[in-house]
């Protein structure tokens, strides 16, 4: 008999069988068929073309150039999303038979797709020991590359279809957990679309804190960590005249966790939780009035010697920072780059009959006579001539003349200055 027929005859009577009994049926109790005659075989089609596919694009460095245009397209939906009126709730538009789940999510029928291209490895660091990849680019790519340059993961989760993203988000363990924790916890950073379509990156920070008693000891150990090289993170919160935290951080591809110490201790944060840690804090929604925030920049011997005892507003936010010697509206008294404190002032004065105006124009007056600064978004009480004599105007000046702007642009004090504000 011609093969031919043979084959067809099987194929025909196999039809037959699964009408008889029914698709669901043959799926549930003899699913050996339809996995070895079906799926085993578009199985190995897709991991071929998906192996090939990424070896071409990580040979030929094409995934990093595209990269920035997907995570641009990305922002993109999210904010049409926005604008839309954002009334469904987001989430990726993976098909359900991509996951590695046993469920298919009905979600994705009623929420809004954001479509994410993104399954690529972008970049091998093998001085820094760090890969960088898209979310779904998954194990099987991240070991084939990595094993054939000699290196591996920490936590390598053995089923090739789990993706980056899904095993930070849902936690992917192995057997090598027990030293190096979860698979979220060998990751140095990630970088995140938010809900606003805006793009962060965040790392993780090292912290260490340390109470301070005595105000000649706050002084003398905030300069001592400011001048520390180091420290790539300083900063204080002064609760009361001598009452202080000073915290100092360092960014770290491995935050251990530490056991708090009696008078300080250590921990770990992610960074851009830490950079926004005091944001709503210091600025909420409604300010009374009452409150007024105040950031003044000082040379670091005169830090805390008279302005705790002026303003009665606790806590102060410290924070240390270089001031290049370069010309400009704000640079250091002499010749040279110098250390500066942000002292920022976010709290109720505790002081009777508080009176903004006359209080501030003290404070104003300390300011310059120690060469420091005022930062601008909150009032300013000066008058023109105070105003440029804490501010070098100069340049400034010489600019606006030069480029003809005197007619065109008001005076940067006609517009931060008391009057011209509500």
């Amino acid at each position: 008999m011609d093969p031919l027929l043979y084959l067809g005859g099987l194929v025909i009577l196999f039809l037959v069988w699964i009408k008889v009994k029914g698709l669901e049926y043959v799926i549930v109790h003899q699913r050996w068929i339809f996995v070895c005659l079906f799926l085993l075989p578009l199985s190995v089609i897709f991991d071929v073309y998906y192996y090939l596919r990424a070896w071409i694009i990580f040979k030929m460095c094409s995934a990093p150039k595209q990269h920035d245009q997907r995570v641009r397209d990305i922002q993109r939906q999210v904010r049409e999303w926005k604008k839309e009126g954002g009334k469904k709730h987001m989430c990726t538009g993976r098909p359900g038979w991509l996951t590695v789940s046993l469920r298919v999510g009905k979600y994705k029928k009623t929420h809004k797709n954001i479509m994410i291209n993104m399954m690529d490895i972008l970049e091998v660091d093998t001085k820094r020991q760090v890969v960088r990849v898209e979310p779904l680019a998954n194990m099987g790519q991240v070991t084939a590359l990595l094993n054939s340059i000699g290196w591996t993961l920490p936590v390598l989760p053995e089923l090739d279809d789990l993706t980056v993203g899904g095993l930070v988000m849902g936690t992917g363990i192995e057997s090598s957990s027990n030293i190096y924790g979860l698979f979220q916890h060998i990751c140095v950073a990630f970088e995140l679309v938010l809900a606003d379509g805006s793009l962060v990156r965040c790392t993780e920070v090292r912290l260490r804190y340390e109470s301070i008693r005595g105000l000649d000891a706050i002084c003398k150990k905030f300069a001592e960590e400011s001048a520390n090289k180091e420290n790539q993170f300083v900063e204080g919160l002064q609760y009361s005249r001598d009452e202080a935290v000073i915290m100092t951080g360092t960014m770290t591809d491995h935050a251990e966790i530490f056991q708090l110490m009696k008078n300080g201790g250590k921990n770990k944060i992610l960074f851009s939780v830490y950079i926004n840690q005091a944001s709503k804090a210091a600025f909420p929604p409604k300010l009374s009035g009452t409150i007024c925030p105040r950031n003044f920049f000082f040379p670091p011997d005169l830090l805390l010697s008279a302005f705790p005892s002026r303003s009665k507003v606790y806590p102060l936010w410290l924070c240390p920072f270089v001031l290049p010697n370069q010309p400009g509206m704000v640079h250091p008294k002499g010749d040279e780059d110098e250390l500066y404190v942000d002292i920022g002032a976010y709290g109720e004065p505790k002081v009777k009959h508080f009176e903004a105006r006359s209080s501030t124009r003290q404070l104003e007056k300390f300011v310059r006579d120690v060469h420091g600064f005022q930062m601008l978004y909150a009032d300013v009480y000066m008058e023109r001539h105070e105003f440029w004599e804490m501010f070098d105007g100069t340049l400034y000046h010489k600019l606006r003349k030069q480029l003809n702007c005197e007619d065109a642009f008001p005076e940067v004090y006609d517009k931060i200055c008391k009057t011209a504000r509500h």
